[in-house]
Formats: structure tokens, sequence, C-alpha cells
């Protein structure tokens, strides 16, 4: 059983060390002010004027300098190597909704790393925030007021079927698969609903979506 460091009954900004826009870390925090850093991303939280509440990681790159700029108390250091930063952060907290800033954006490796730890079971569901784009695995259904023309994405890290409503080329009835059939480049033709069979299928949106979307995942019920 994982061990739980932050347990709150309101949505969690987590901070990463990648790549961070001027406003990523202010507008997460707007809609989920309880922050968390995973390892560097405390770094980058200080430089922004934000403590956080607890940092997470293996500390392989939190530089002694700013460790002496946090409480000891809000330190967590989880030297196991087999997951990366964002995994032992991720699996460490309990919220209705998570934002991931600072995971988008900088090295493919570690995007590729990311989108793995959100497909993990027992993870608190998880939105990244990149630059102009919205990254979350599909758990429930979702349904977004999207607008005609919005760029819609789902791609299988698994094999997955689900069903669709909204888009210009309909899910049902295929058989998603990362090495043969996937589903990026969509387009809604109004509000779209997905959901799927199972684990696996993650689904990339526009960025101005992120209240709508952290609405329908933090709300009660079945994930």
């Amino acid at each position: 059983m994982n061990k739980l460091i932050v347990d709150e009954m309101t949505p969690v900004t987590l901070v990463g060390g990648g790549h961070l826009g001027l406003e990523d870390l202010n507008e997460a925090l707007r809609h989920a002010p309880v922050l968390v850093a995973a390892d560097g991303g405390a770094g980058a939280a200080l430089e922004q004027g934000h403590v956080p509440e607890a940092v997470i990681g293996d500390f392989d790159s939190l530089p002694e300098a700013v460790q002496n700029r946090l409480p000891a108390e809000n330190l967590f250091h989880l030297p196991e190597q087999d997951t990366t930063d964002f995994d032992k952060a991720l699996r460490s907290i309990r919220a209705p909704v998570v934002l991931g800033a600072g995971f988008l954006g900088a090295r493919v490796d570690h995007q590729l790393a990311a989108f793995h730890t959100l497909i993990q079971p027992g993870r608190s569901p998880c939105i990244l925030i990149g630059a102009t784009e919205l990254v979350f695995h599909v758990t429930r259904r979702i349904a977004l007021p999207m607008a005609a023309g919005d760029v819609v994405s789902l791609f299988p890290m698994q094999p997955v079927t689900g069903r669709s409503g909204g888009l210009v080329w309909p899910i049902e009835g295929l058989q998603m698969c990362p090495t043969s059939r996937i589903g990026t480049s969509n387009r809604a033709v109004g509000p779209v609903w997905i959901e799927a069979d199972g684990p696996g299928l993650l689904g990339i949106v526009p960025r101005r979506y992120l209240a709508p979307l952290m609405q329908v995942i933090a709300s009660p019920g079945p994930c």
C-alpha cells in the first residue's frame, strides 16, 4: 500500500522540475491551492515565490541550497530508483484531482514517463498542464462543452476500446492500440463525451478546458 504524505479534500497542485511556463503554476494554484513539489520542482516553486507544503522525491535534482530554504518537516525523501519523482509524488497524494505543472514540454523521455505514471492504478486522478494542452487518463465518462473544430486527441497506452460523442471520427467499435490504431488529431463538432472500457486511454484537449475538466474528474463517483 502506498504511504500517503498529502491527504486533501481539495485539489492539489504538483509542480515538477521540467518546463514551467510563466503562468502555469499560478493558473494551477488558482484552481488547486495546495502546493506539492516533485523533487526539483521545489526550486521552480521557490523562484516564483511559493513554498511547497511537501517536497517528495529521491532528491537527486534538489540542490542543497534549495533544501536549505525549505522547512525540514516539508521534505519527504523517497530514495528508491525504480520509479520517477512524478510517480513517487503522485502515489503519495490523495486528492480529488491533482494538477501537474512542469511535467510537459521539456525532455521527451520525461514526458513519456509521465504518461506511463498517469495510467498506473492507485494514483489520484491527475491532469498535466502543457503550454496549450491538457493530458489526462480517461477513467470515467468525460463530457466537455467543446466548440466545433477543437482538436481532441486520444492516445492508447495499451489496447483499449471505448465510445464517444461529438467527434468527427467516433471511436466506438475501434480496437485502439499504441502499435496499430491511435486517435490523435480528432476534432469536435460540438460538445464532446468520451468513455473507455478499461485503463490506458489518454485524452488530450485544449488548455482552456481546465476548469470543466477538473469539475468532471473530481466529481464523486467511481473512476
